[in-house]
């Protein structure tokens, strides 16, 4: 772990524990803390306790396994092999980057008939996989088939893919996702349609024909239902420099692959992703719950103590944010950003000051609208941190963003 990674989970650490302690001195219901501490313990999967996701890939010779994982990085990573297999001993890769690692675990293909180029230590190739499976255990399995062979000799990589999955859950008690992907669908007719984002209607039409063909024989092995995903992640490399690429669909990929992860292996995938699309979407998935959160907070009839808490959730959200979006980050910066949108030292005071100003008018309601003010202005803050770490929109109109949600939601509740 370098030293950025370090500086941001010290800061999400101090920040959770300085909640707990919060807490403990705090007139809120046993009810809602114990709520306040289910939503710290997910604050520490998605950071704390983050680590490389862990994925297998596993498919016949030529399905385009080594592609799909230069495809995520969106650089060369792994050879491929044209003719010849390629991979050797199943084994598991750490790919390092700036924002995180990943561990893929690439394999002999599973119908191969000849030697593989690399090592290998084992006759078959299931039996290479069942070897490094031993080792660690795979958060998901990618079932790779190209498109123009979902239909021939499938029936025997199934059987093996089933084989796997039963080792996998006997060894880590661990029923683990699969998820089919058809591979190289720009080779299906028209080959002239063969641009992303391959609008031709026969195209489309083939390619959801061999997504059909491929979802009904892994979900009659696996007796329930299998998402299956079409990709292209053909691209060509000069001196280390992408020189063609006609990627299609791997953030559709990557995005459902994210949702089927431990909570603690989300995070760097989403980041070494790159795409921010889904950056976004586990942001907002962090920035509700808090929000839920401090609006159940606000609405309760507790005075000044429980303001330290939404502060302390609210820039605990904030930092994810930045984490998700690659940035550093630091108590200072977070205060810095709070204070460019117009937000003083801390929020949840601001929240609450407005609150008591419309409690002089509807004096009746006054812990459902603290609450909603609390809800709206937690919100308003991760769309902001959004804007500002994630999408990188100039300070200026991350202040917008943060006082048009803030409006929008507070007349909303």
């Amino acid at each position: 772990m370098n030293e950025r990674k370090d500086e941001n989970v010290q800061q999400i650490d101090d920040l959770i524990k300085s909640i707990y302690d919060g807490l403990v001195e705090s007139k809120l219901p046993e009810v809602m803390k114990s709520k306040i501490r289910g939503e710290l313990d997910q604050l520490k999967q998605f950071t704390l306790n983050a680590r490389p996701a862990r994925i297998a890939i596993v498919g016949r010779r030529g399905a385009g396994k080594s592609s799909l994982i230069n495809a995520i990085f969106g650089e060369k990573r792994a050879e491929i092999g044209d003719v010849k297999a390629r991979t050797g001993m199943g084994k598991w890769h750490t790919y390092e980057s700036e924002s995180g690692d990943l561990e893929i675990l690439d394999t002999r293909g599973l119908g191969e008939a000849d030697r593989p180029e690399e090592e290998f230590s084992h006759a078959t190739a299931l039996e290479e996989v069942q070897s490094s499976v031993k080792e660690k255990c795979p958060d998901a399995i990618l079932f790779l088939s190209k498109a123009k062979e979902v239909s021939s000799r499938i029936d025997e990589d199934i059987e093996q893919l089933l084989q796997l999955r039963k080792m996998i859950e006997t060894q880590h008690s661990y029923k683990i996702p699969i998820v089919g992907v058809v591979t190289q669908v720009d080779e299906l007719s028209p080959k002239s349609a063969d641009t992303p984002p391959f609008d031709n209607e026969l195209k489309q039409s083939n390619i959801g024909e061999a997504v059909d063909v491929l979802a009904a024989k892994l979900e009659e092995a696996v007796g329930g239902q299998v998402k299956v995903i079409p990709v292209s992640a053909y691209m060509e490399f000069e001196g280390g420099e992408i020189v063609y690429d006609i990627r299609w669909n791997v953030d559709t990929l990557l995005d459902y692959l994210i949702e089927q992860l431990p909570n603690e292996a989300q995070m760097i995938l989403a980041k070494l992703s790159k795409i921010k699309l889904i950056q976004k979407k586990l942001a907002r998935r962090i920035g509700k719950s808090v929000a839920g959160i401090t609006g159940a907070i606000g609405a309760s009839p507790i005075p000044g103590p429980d303001i330290p808490i939404i502060t302390g959730l609210q820039m605990a959200m904030v930092t994810s944010i930045g984490l998700i979006g690659g940035k550093r980050l630091d108590k200072k910066g977070v205060k810095e950003f709070l204070s460019a949108l117009g937000v003083n030292a801390a929020a949840g005071l601001v929240f609450r000051q407005v609150a008591r100003q419309l409690l002089k008018i509807i004096p009746v309601a006054g812990s459902v609208i603290s609450g909603a003010i609390a809800t709206a202005g937690t919100y308003a803050l991760c769309e902001a941190a959004i804007a500002y770490f994630i999408e990188e929109k100039p300070l200026e109109n991350v202040r917008n963003v943060y006082k048009t949600i803030f409006e929008k939601m507070k007349k909303e509740k």
